[in-house]
Order: structure tokens, then C-alpha cells, then sequence
């Protein structure tokens, strides 16, 4: 039995902001708490095509990767900036975006292994930059925040996420951050900036356990789904925040039989790769085939050369 979904790719449409009013004849001081200082206003793009469908499971009991899905940052765009009134449109666009360079270092936080310059084998991507110079990537040089939705986990659910990040991290040289909990559900257009919950920075990766009465994209034999939402700023795109929903349906009683935390460890890590970039291949030795195989539970040398590249992505400072 098979399940694909085809759902369009989610779109992050910011909520609608009050009216810019009138210049005052005199303007007052900017508001130190409110002041833009991040990429000039209508700089932002959509980025990447839609991705691979659903995967399959192998077997009985198995549960499906689902698809990655993309999270696409619709365009901002302020038309006039009124003369004396310049505070009035920095107070709206910092409803909108969080300032440009949080926590960017000089240099990357960490490098891909060595050992991966020796990695060989079939990958792809999920979305390219858009002069097609390389792959959308989070950037290297600052930490990845994460929170996880604890309801609905399956016992060692815990264990399941804690070890897919670590085995992202080591394949890509990517940092990660525990945020620790969220009462944050799932959504089908997640805002990738939520001030009033996370602060002014971009929405930590978000891992919830669901199902398919929530999420209706886990219907049938889905077991998961995971993506990323992409800023462009002059014209380098990043990936900024994304979200792996994982089906307690499907995963609860495959950690109950033998050697099935294995295979659970490789759904969640499959659907994680995704979230960084990493795309589907046609070779069922890699982790990233679109049908799960019991017997490859962990990164094979494929996927392991995709990941690579994607922990070399370009830092983001204007992002």
C-alpha cells in the first residue's frame, strides 16, 4: 500500500499590519526598542521549488518519511518612506523581520568531518540559490535553535529528536541549540518570525508530535514531514527557521517492536536532513530514498557528501 501527498508547498504570509499613518508635522526620536537594523525593506524572496512526495514504507508497521515540505517567506514590500515619518515604517518593518545578524559569528561554528572530502555518491538538494551557484543552506557561521512539542511523544521520544540533531550536526559541522519545550502546534502557514512567542529573532526549528486528525498532511502511512522557510537577501538565499511534524500514529508502535528505534532514529533524521536541504535520491542504499528500508537506518555515503556541502553554505550577516 502506498500514500502520496500532494499538497502545494505552505506559504508564510505575514499578518496584516495597521495602516502607516501621516507624517507629523514634527516627527519625534526614533524608538530604540522598535528601530529597523535589518535588510533594506522588499529585499526578501521566495525560494525553491516544491519538493519530492511522500515517501513509502517498506514495510508493515514501518511509517512513512513524508515529504519536505517548503515554507516560503512571501515579499515584504514598504513603497515610500514619508519624510518625517521614518519612525512610523521602522516600527512596522520590525513587526515583520527580526534584525539582520543575530548571533552571526566572523566565521563558521563548526566544518563538516574530513573524512567527508572522501564521501562519493547520489544527492540532491531542495531548493538552489537562485544564480544556481549552490544549495540553499541555514547559515553556518550561527547557531540553529530547535523546540520541541513534547505532546503526544511516544516514550523515548526524546531520544528520537536528540539524536537525529546529532547526527545532522556532526554529518554538516551545523550547531544546534535545545530551546527545550513550546506549547507551539503545527500549522499549515507557520510564521518563520513570532516575536510575541520566541523574541526578536527567527522562529526556532520546530518538532512536534501529531497526527493525522491535527495535521492532515500525515494521513494514511505518513510518518513525518519536515522543511525549511528561505530569505533572500541580496540575492543569497537562507534558510531561516523550518519544522519536522513526526505522526505518533506511526512511530509509537514502531519503537515497540525489535530493532525499531533504529528505524524510528532514521525517520526523524531523514525528515531533519530535509529541513537543512538535503533532498530525495533514487538509490535505496541512502537514507534519502523516497521508501524507507529497514536495513538503512543512519547517513550513507551520499547522503553524507550532500550534507557536506550544505555545512559549507555562505555565512548571512545581512540576514
Amino acid at each position: 500500500m502506498s500514500a502520496r501527498d500532494a499538497a502545494a508547498p505552505l506559504v508564510w504570509v505575514p499578518a496584516p499590519t495597521a495602516p502607516i499613518p501621516p507624517a507629523p508635522t514634527a516627527a519625534p526620536p526614533p524608538d530604540p526598542a522598535t528601530a529597523w537594523s535589518g535588510p533594506p525593506p522588499g529585499a526578501w524572496t521566495g525560494g525553491g521549488p516544491p519538493l519530492a512526495p511522500t515517501l513509502d514504507v517498506g514495510s508493515a508497521g514501518a511509517g512513512r518519511r513524508g515529504r519536505s515540505s517548503v515554507l516560503v517567506v512571501a515579499a515584504v514590500v514598504v513603497a515610500t518612506l514619508v519624510t518625517g515619518a521614518t519612525w512610523w515604517v521602522n516600527d512596522q518593518v520590525a513587526r515583520l523581520a527580526p534584525p539582520a545578524g543575530l548571533e552571526e559569528s566572523a566565521g563558521p561554528l563548526g566544518t563538516p568531518p574530513l573524512a567527508s572530502a572522501l564521501d562519493a555518491g547520489p544527492h540532491t538538494f531542495t531548493a538552489m540559490q537562485p544564480d544556481g551557484s549552490g544549495p540553499v543552506a541555514y547559515s553556518p557561521c550561527r547557531p540553529i535553535h530547535y523546540v520541541v512539542r513534547p505532546d503526544g511523544a511516544p516514550p523515548g521520544g526524546d531520544v528520537l529528536i536528540r539524536t537525529a540533531v546529532q547526527r545532522v550536526s556532526e554529518a554538516t559541522g551545523l550547531r544546534f541549540v535545545d530551546d527545550g519545550a513550546t506549547s507551539e502546534g503545527p500549522t499549515a502557514d507557520r510564521p518563520a518570525y513570532q516575536p510575541d512567542r520566541y523574541g526578536r529573532r527567527w522562529a526556532p526549528v520546530l518538532f512536534t508530535w501529531s497526527d493525522a486528525q491535527e495535521t492532515p498532511g500525515l494521513a494514511g502511512d505518513v510518518a513525518g514531514t519536515g522543511g525549511s522557510a528561505t530569505v533572500t537577501v541580496d540575492g543569497l538565499a537562507v534558510y531561516v527557521t523550518g519544522e519536522v511534524t513526526l505522526d505518533t500514529d506511526e512511530l509509537a508502535p514502531l519503537v515497540a517492536t525489535p530493532d525499531g528505534t533504529a528505524v524510528a532514529i532514521g525517520v526523524v533524521t531523514h525528515e531533519l536532513a530535509h529541513v537543512v536541504g538535503l533532498g530525495h535520491v533514487d538509490d535505496p542504499a541512502q537514507l534519502m530514498y523516497p521508501s524507507t528500508n529497514l536495513t538503512v537506518t543512519s547517513f550513507a555515503a551520499g547522503d553524507r557528501a550532500g550534507l557536506a556541502a550544505l555545512g559549507r553554505g555562505a555565512c548571512a550577516p545581512d540576514v
